[in-house]
């Protein structure tokens, strides 16, 4: 049961990485906004990238930021949140 727990997670968190990197990639090409596939990815993704990119552009260093590191920070927590969850259910 543990198991299969810990693969939901890993499938979990693995599609919302590739959904961060397409948000991304979507990014760099002009697609129009009422897009429905434009519009999923955005809902899915803002909850996470949106909380990290006001905590970035209200720190020092963010303020004059060229570009959004906010994917990139994302990753990193989301992988330390996969490790944190993976670690409770090896203990279990």
């Amino acid at each position: 049961m543990t198991v299969k727990i810990a693969a939901a997670v890993q499938i979990f968190f693995r599609v919302i990485e590739i959904l961060i990197l397409v948000r991304i990639i979507m990014s760099w090409i002009p697609f129009r906004k009422q897009n429905a596939f434009i519009v999923f990815i955005h809902s899915v993704t803002e909850p996470i990238l949106g909380p990290i990119r006001e905590l970035v552009s209200r720190s020092s260093f963010g303020k004059n930021m060229m570009f959004d590191i906010s994917p990139i920070l994302a990753y990193v927590i989301l992988g330390v949140i996969r490790h944190i969850i993976l670690l409770i259910l090896v203990r279990l």
